[in-house]
């Protein structure tokens, strides 16, 4: 059942780097649980107003439960955030005074045991945000060549075994459920290593893939910055190293504005700067959050705001 208590990561900082007022129109990209989305609407009173948007029909009822109090300031879509620009038109929030994107997985969704997130329990090797989505974790280990696994769990699960465990899943499939993807994956690799468990990357690879995170938060992010007001905020919450080093970039080069090659002795493309950076280092949850959340650890926070 997913609608246990959900705890927001980096909860403060986010509110803050939002600069919420009251009166703003804010967008939660990833609403979730609700628990940043309530905080910024508490915040934003009076006549404050946030759009929550989450490809996983399932946290958007538990966000409907947990911000029915704020009735119609809190505008709830079941869409996924690579239609950011589109949703925001259709419910009036272009332009919005900030936008937060908490990425990866949420606490309800890995506790889930039926949704085949999870290394820890028996369920079918599923991975998808949103059943309205055709491709699973099962079609992807089953069907891909042996190259193409090991490619796209190097790329996406940044795991140095990749071939090696790629060649073990080929072997043993088919493979239906997350248990047996998992004790493939010790097989191949031999053991636990470290402190993470050996699955871990090859899990996170897979989900990657399965919900096309990466293509959709490059996506995301071009159109969060165009609905933002003058001096908006974009602000997102990123827990792995890839997605972080694309957040990074983005901001980096819409803070440079001009993209020419180094070679060119002066600018010929003639695009300027579109946002200041306001996160010069990087955010990260302090001692205590991390003690109290685990699950909140690998968390980077990074905000910029929208040049006029």
């Amino acid at each position: 059942m997913m609608d246990r208590e959900h705890v927001p990561v980096l909860l403060d900082e986010a509110v803050r780097y939002l600069d919420v007022k009251p009166g703003g129109k804010y967008i939660d990209c990833t609403v979730d649980g609700g628990g940043h989305a309530r905080a910024i609407l508490e915040r934003s009173q009076p006549g404050g107003s946030l759009l929550g948007l989450d490809a996983d029909p399932a946290a958007i009822a538990v966000a409907a439960r947990r911000l029915e109090e704020f009735g119609q300031r809190a505008v709830l879509v079941n869409e996924n955030f690579r239609d950011l620009h589109d949703v925001a038109v259709a419910q009036r929030f272009k332009p919005a005074d900030g936008v937060l994107l908490d990425l990866g997985l949420s606490s309800l969704q890995l506790d889930d045991p039926g949704r085949g997130f999870s290394f820890q329990a028996e369920a079918p090797l599923d991975m998808r945000l949103s059943l309205q989505q055709t491709v699973t974790a099962a079609d992807i280990v089953n069907a891909r060549s042996e190259g193409e696994l090991a490619d796209l769990i190097y790329r996406y699960g940044e795991e140095p075994l990749s071939r090696r465990i790629a060649r073990h899943i080929v072997q043993s499939r088919p493979l239906h459920t997350t248990l047996e993807l998992a004790n493939v994956v010790i097989r191949a690799v031999g053991g636990r290593r470290g402190k993470i468990h050996p699955a871990t990357r090859t899990f996170q690879a897979l989900r990657i893939a399965v919900n096309e995170e990466l293509d959709n938060l490059y996506t995301a992010l071009e159109q969060a910055l165009d609905i933002l007001v003058p001096a908006g905020r974009l602000v997102v919450i990123s827990f792995h190293s890839l997605e972080d080093r694309a957040v990074k970039e983005f901001m980096r080069q819409e803070a440079k504005g001009c993209r020419c090659p180094p070679s060119l002795p002066a600018c010929v493309c003639g695009r300027q700067p579109r946002a200041r950076i306001l996160t010069g280092k990087i955010v990260t949850p302090s001692r205590d959050e991390a003690l109290k959340n685990p699950r909140s650890r690998s968390a980077k926070l990074r905000a910029c705001e929208k040049l006029g």
